[in-house]
């Protein structure tokens, strides 16, 4: 049964991937400019897609600056363990 419940969860996980649909995520009056702008043989497509990464990518960064300062401000220095010298039975 346990076997099941994982199938059954990686093919929940897996499912948004097999169906995938084209996004028109920009409003009218951009992908007209943008269109006008390539077939004249323009760089305004590379520069709004640049823009697009940028936006993507700060949110991450900044996550990942906050969770290294909080590593290097929180972590345990100098730890000493206090561990008998006697041999440790499993039984």
């Amino acid at each position: 049964m346990k076997y099941y419940r994982i199938l059954l969860l990686l093919a929940i996980l897996a499912s948004p991937f097999l169906y995938v649909e084209n996004a028109k995520a920009q409003c009218s009056v951009c992908t007209t400019n943008i269109e006008t702008n390539a077939k004249n043989g323009g760089t305004q497509g590379n520069g709004l897609n640049k823009g697009i990464m940028y936006l993507l990518a700060a949110p991450y960064i900044a996550i990942g600056a906050v969770g290294f300062l909080w590593y290097k401000k929180y972590r345990r220095k100098n730890v000493s363990l206090n561990m008998r010298s006697d041999k440790l039975n499993l039984n």
